[in-house]
């Protein structure tokens, strides 16, 4: 690494030398590494760059020999192209876009650069092409949108980090499944280098060979044995030789019974003499499994017609995280009805002022989203996650919303919910659900939630469910609808009828225990009963 970070000190020195490759090949040597140790075969490469790079106007055009530098004994430091071409390296480390130069073996093909598939998301291993903003051929700016990109969370504009022509797209519009990392497109810096890319095809194999495998030892010399001096032959006595080791014995009233069944006498110990399966064995093996193998599940029915939908990079990303979920987090569910005639109540006030000063109006799923994280102040042990070490307690209260569109199911977060007022969250939860059904929301508007609230009651009358978890939170509120019901009353009113409301809340027992569980949505049913509380 230190060698690296030398280069890349020199590179000013390199972009002002138009006749360096001209140079004496020691002297250049240590005028270029200032005392680094330089392989043997170094003099050698530059000789060769000398015959074999055509230089003009101080850059690299046609084939480029590479320069290897050797940090520590069996760790190499991956070739950088010759000194000409220097000046055009630079890191990928926290760039957006993967790129890497790229020089050709044929004479034909100029300085390129490779543009990869970039990394998005925390948990994006591969990505789809949605569409591309730059067609072949066209110029490109830093800071320009090159395409945009289907993550496992979004769709986001990748942009380009150097000026340049785009000679060739490699993946176009829809591609599905790319692997992060995986060639994309090409750029180079001259336009009139676009049409030597037109079949131009990227490598498969890195650019960087692979260090040789030591040679493998010499076979041990053969030691000489000493011949034995012959005795006298002994009686020889025949040995009966012994069962093959994947022999199974069973009794043949035992095979029949084995065959009726379609049973593997393989998955059945035998308790007979010397291991050999009988008849008590079949039986045992019968009633352990309950009952009788079922039969053969009939063929499904050729006639039938059906479609294959292609799936979304987000579904599939969906489907993986709650399968996880399921099979890694101990559910529990606790269920509790509030009455909502209050809320009802105060939203209809707020709404008026809403109007009067231009805002947006309040829904009831804002005041539960500002109740969730009043509760989760109240109760923080709520607010936190699993690892394996220890539970991690956040103190920032993050909302997640469940954004269900024709792509798939989002949710973009409300940060600091518990900081906010209720015009404020009412305006960034539509203007996030607006972007999830756009999709363009940005990783920022999807990352960082704590905890997360679903709501299928208002849009779909849903009266109570159980919601799945979204890792890594251990929490999830499921909202049902809000319904007339006759409830017991006070006073010379035996009945009255009220707005319920239920909700569930879906814990992970490995982080909140059932009591916690059940002061958290004691604390939310205060808040939602009580809605004055809130804006204290």
């Amino acid at each position: 690494m230190t060698y690296a970070i030398h280069l890349l000190r020199h590179s000013n020195k390199i972009r002002s030398s138009s006749n360096l490759i001209r140079h004496d090949s020691s002297s250049l040597v240590r005028w270029f590494s200032n005392g680094t140790r330089e392989r043997r075969n170094i003099s050698e490469s530059f000789n060769r760059c000398k015959s074999s790079s055509a230089v003009s106007n101080n850059s690299c055009r046609a084939v480029s020999p590479t320069v290897s530098f050797v940090n520590a004994p069996g760790t190499a430091i991956a070739p950088c192209p010759s000194t000409a071409s220097m000046h055009f390296m630079r890191s990928s480390s926290g760039s957006q876009v993967l790129s890497r130069r790229g020089f050709s073996s044929a004479s034909d093909l100029p300085p390129h650069q490779e543009i990869g598939m970039p990394s998005l998301s925390p948990t994006m291993t591969e990505g789809n092409i949605a569409r591309w903003l730059k067609k072949e051929g066209e110029k490109v700016s830093p800071g320009e949108v090159l395409c945009e990109v289907e993550t496992d969370k979004a769709t986001v504009e990748m942009e380009c980090m150097e000026e340049g022509y785009l000679a060739k797209i490699l993946r176009g519009d829809g591609a599905n499944g790319i692997k992060v990392g995986e060639v994309i497109a090409i750029t180079v810096e001259e336009e009139d280098d676009i049409a030597k890319f037109k079949d131009y095809q990227p490598s498969t194999s890195d650019a960087t060979p692979s260090p040789k495998a030591p040679a493998s030892p010499p076979p041990p010399p053969k030691e000489e044995v000493a011949e034995k001096p012959v005795t006298p032959s002994e009686p020889k006595v025949s040995k009966p030789s012994a069962p093959p080791a994947d022999r199974i014995f069973a009794s043949p009233l035992a095979r029949k019974i084995a065959e009726d069944h379609n049973i593997p006498l393989s998955n059945i110990k035998g308790t007979g003499p010397e291991g050999r399966i009988v008849k008590a064995d079949i039986d045992d093996y019968l009633a352990s499994r309950g009952k009788e193998a079922p039969a053969a599940a009939p063929k499904a029915d050729t006639s039938i017609d059906y479609a294959d939908i292609p799936v979304a990079q987000i579904r599939k990303v969906t489907a993986s995280r709650l399968l996880l979920s399921k099979q890694t987090i101990p559910h529990y569910y606790l269920t509790v009805d509030t009455c909502v005639d209050k809320l009802m109540e105060l939203r209809s006030k707020l709404n008026s002022l809403q109007e009067a000063s231009g805002g947006k109006k309040l829904s009831v799923n804002d005041l539960v989203i500002k109740a969730a994280a009043l509760a989760l102040r109240k109760v923080p042990q709520c607010n936190s996650s699993w690892t394996n070490d220890y539970i991690r307690q956040y103190h920032n209260v993050n909302i997640g919303v469940a954004v269900q569109t024709d792509k798939g199911l989002y949710v973009p977060v409300v940060k600091d919910a518990d900081k906010k007022g209720l015009s404020t969250i009412a305006e960034e939860v539509k203007n996030l659900a607006q972007k999830a059904k756009d999709n363009s929301l940005k990783p920022q508007d999807y990352e960082g939630g704590t905890f997360t609230v679903s709501n299928l009651g208002g849009p779909f009358g849903i009266k109570q469910f159980c919601a799945i978890i979204n890792p890594p939170q251990s929490a999830i509120l499921a909202v049902g609808s809000a319904e007339r019901r006759v409830v017991p009353g006070s006073g010379q009113d035996l009945y009255k009828f009220s707005s319920m409301m239920s909700v569930t809340l879906s814990c992970d027992h490995r982080v909140i225990d059932g009591a916690i569980g059940a002061e958290w949505l004691k604390a939310f049913k205060g808040y939602i009963e009580n809605p004055e509380s809130m804006l204290l």
